[in-house]
């Protein structure tokens, strides 16, 4: 009896966990509903179009659902290069399956090297909606190159399908646009500012000495869930110079850190006391300031800066408010004002953003990433062509969808993309079987079309832990249901398509979780190693005596730093997903890196402004006596650094001079500059220099503490 009652209280409890994940993942947000609206006006669009000019390649209602969650910037400039790369890319297919058309060996080989291509273009590529657009186009189109048609039919279509791109992402484009015109456009800033606002209303309530009320705590739970992914992900696609591009990829992951501090406090019954609530409507007034200042474009600053008092310990996650919130302040320390990084920047050590990311040819992972997409889709070909299957070469396909999301992203999803796979496509089946022979009229699918794609987007505007399922569940039905122009007689189409997709993520699977698979948190400790000593790498900078030479050096560095910086992140958001014996440890090692990132990100920021000293740029010259204090200033930063390294992946450190002391003897050395008649006209200049070196050593003294 003890043991039947025990199985039915414990059965329930996967049950129960499911149905908190899909209240807190399916719950409103601000925005949420106007996003959804966008995504699916989008892909409506395209299908009416598509379906009213008997279009080919339906599948392509999925770029209005997929990239209309990116901001409009990175959606119009997709658009502009869209109208040159898709008939590039049909071009190419053409000629090169017109030159192999007649030798299998030489097919086999040149269908082999395009999809290592498209697979390197996947990787390296700056513009997120332009690699999904040739990836899916070029996708299409090799396996229409087997079928024993005309070649006059072949070229038509594979035209067709570089058509109906450019018309997809028009309309993309144009949604977006209309969308920003009438003020409802998702911006990066009014994001941010959202969640600003969350934790201002929730401090305002402790100030006040009464509790949150139920609104407010759902509300910073939801941000907390929802997380900065989306605003990490737009922010990479952005047009805005590289050092704003870095100082905002700082602020998201400050103000995240922030919104989770606040969700865990909310959870929490603390009684302040009068100096506590005093202290924090101080902290209230510098999240509001700072809040404003973002949304007007203005340099964030403390409004007034908190005592060096101990007052709030009974409340350590508040001091560890404050803490957060002087550092979004100290992000900005010497920049400008934030209206003058709207566009590219032409400042020097800023050159403008490429078509390709800097180390694309440099760095090995990309050619791991492209291997191993090659292997998985090339497996999918040789699968369904042995088998004479043409009918599953979806497959092929779902491995660009999927090869999309998984670039820095949680190899565990896999469970999401199968699942919404099933469930889009038994919902296509289903719909084939049940809704579609009693509909006669374009209208009557759209209403059909419109309920799954409503529920697909919605789904897809979740955060990390159910979004890919929505994309998913509308590309499955989108396969079924948009490829031909009639109701279907048979079920033997929607059941190939399926089957495909499951086959593309069964080797999507195999090849990136099984074959080159590690676990998440490794690959995490890796990342924040190689890290660290990029950033050591960094504070020795310039090492070539050659101007040019140095800058392009120091921000190739610097773009390998903010790039790891992010696959840290989006590692983290990894762990969540596994499973296994280490799965405690992992998820305790997660929270340590992750506590540690925001202040690596904003040494890293410092460093960059201190860096334009070391290159002596116009208005950052420095007389030479402090050049070398500088100099040995950043050997001691750059040892460190590596100390941290070193410990944290468990090698022996010998123990030198502290950072602290050289920067006592920086502060000495600027201090006798400033004082000489004929130095008195850089003494203004040279404490900004100063300020950043405190804020820099403070820094790294706290992390090397804590590691």
């Amino acid at each position: 009896m003890d043991a039947a009652a025990q199985s039915a209280t414990e059965w329930p409890r996967p049950v129960v966990w499911l149905e908190k994940l899909l209240r807190e993942e399916l719950a409103p947000y601000p925005g949420r509903g106007l996003l959804v609206a966008r995504m699916v006006i989008a892909a409506t669009l395209i299908m009416i179009i598509n379906t009213t000019f008997r279009i080919p390649y339906g599948l392509w209602a999925v770029y209005g659902l997929a990239w209309s969650r990116e901001s409009t910037r990175a959606t119009v400039r997709a658009v502009k290069k869209s109208i040159v790369t898709f008939p590039l890319a049909a071009g190419y297919v053409i000629i090169g399956a017109m030159f192999s058309l007649d030798d299998p060996t030489l097919r086999l080989l040149w269908l082999i090297g395009t999809l290592f291509l498209v697979f390197f273009v996947i990787g390296t590529i700056t513009d997120f909606a332009t690699a999904g657009g040739l990836g899916i186009l070029i996708a299409l189109s090799l396996p229409l190159w087997d079928q024993h048609i005309s070649v006059e039919l072949k070229v038509e279509t594979t035209l067709w399908a570089a058509g109906q791109a450019t018309i997809a992402s028009l309309i993309t484009a144009t949604v977006a646009l209309v969308f920003e015109e009438l003020g409802l456009g998702d911006d990066l800033l009014r994001s941010i500012g959202e969640r600003l606002a969350c934790v201002e209303n929730l401090l305002d309530c402790y100030a006040e000495s009464r509790p949150a009320d139920e609104k407010i705590t759902k509300q910073i739970t939801r941000m907390a869930v929802l997380g900065t992914s989306t605003l990490r992900s737009n922010l990479q696609r952005s047009n805005y110079s590289p050092l704003y591009a870095e100082q905002m990829g700082a602020i998201a992951a400050l103000v995240g850190r922030l919104v989770d501090t606040a969700a865990s406090l909310s959870n929490l019954s603390v009684q302040m006391s009068t100096e506590a609530r005093a202290r924090i409507r101080l902290l209230t007034e510098n999240v509001g300031g700072i809040r404003a200042d973002l949304l007007a474009s203005r340099t964030p600053h403390l409004r007034k800066t908190p005592p060096e008092l101990d007052s709030l310990s009974q409340a350590p996650m508040l001091q560890e408010m404050e803490k957060t919130v002087s550092l979004i302040a100290d992000v900005f320390i010497g920049s400008q004002s934030l209206g003058a990084y709207s566009a590219p920047a032409s400042s020097i050590g800023d050159p403008g953003q490429t078509l390709f990311v800097r180390d694309a040819l440099s760095n090995p992972e990309h050619v791991k990433f492209a291997l191993k997409g090659c292997l998985a889709a090339s497996l999918c070909y040789i699968i369904y062509s042995s088998l004479d299957w043409p009918g599953i070469s979806t497959s092929v396909t779902t491995c660009m969808l999927t090869a999309l999301t998984t670039i820095g992203a949680s190899h565990q999803k896999q469970v999401l993309r199968f699942t919404g796979a099933m469930v889009g496509g038994a919902i296509g089946i289903a719909s084939q079987v049940f809704v579609l022979p009693e509909v006669d009229s374009i209208f009557g699918f759209t209403l059909l079309f419109l309920a799954v794609t409503i529920v697909a987007a919605w789904i897809a505007t979740s955060g990390p832990r159910l979004s890919y399922f929505g994309l998913q569940l509308a590309a499955a039905f989108y396969f079924v249901n948009l490829d031909q122009f009639k109701i279907q007689t048979s079920l033997v189409p929607a059941r190939d398509r399926v089957v495909g997709i499951l086959l593309g993520l069964s080797m999507m699977w195999l090849v990136f979780d099984q074959l080159w698979g590690a676990p998440a948190a490794v690959e995490m400790r890796q990342k924040l190693i190689s890290t660290l000593r990029l950033l050591a790498q960094l504070a020795r900078e310039p090492i070539a005596n050659d101007l040019p030479v140095a800058i392009e050096q120091s921000y190739r560095l610097r773009e390998k730093i903010n790039l790891r910086c992010n696959t840290v992140r989006n590692l983290a958001d990894a762990v969540l997903f596994e499973v296994g014996s280490s799965r405690q440890q992992h998820l305790a090692l997660r929270k340590q890196i992750l506590g540690w990132m925001p202040q690596l990100r904003a040494l890293f920021l410092t460093r960059i402004t201190l860096l334009k000293y070391r290159l002596q740029l116009p208005g950052f010259e420095l007389p030479e006596e402090l050049r070398s204090a500088q100099r040995e200033f950043d050997e001691r930063l750059a040892a460190t650094l590596d100390g941290m390294a070193d410990r944290f992946e468990g090698e022996a450190h010998r123990e030198t001079e502290s950072l602290g002391a050289s920067l006592t003897r920086l502060d000495a050395k600027v201090r006798s500059c400033d004082s000489t008649e004929s130095q008195g006209l850089i003494a203004a200049h040279s404490q900004t220099f100063l300020l950043l070196s405190h804020a820099i050593e403070k820094l790294a003294s706290s992390l090397d503490k804590e590691f």
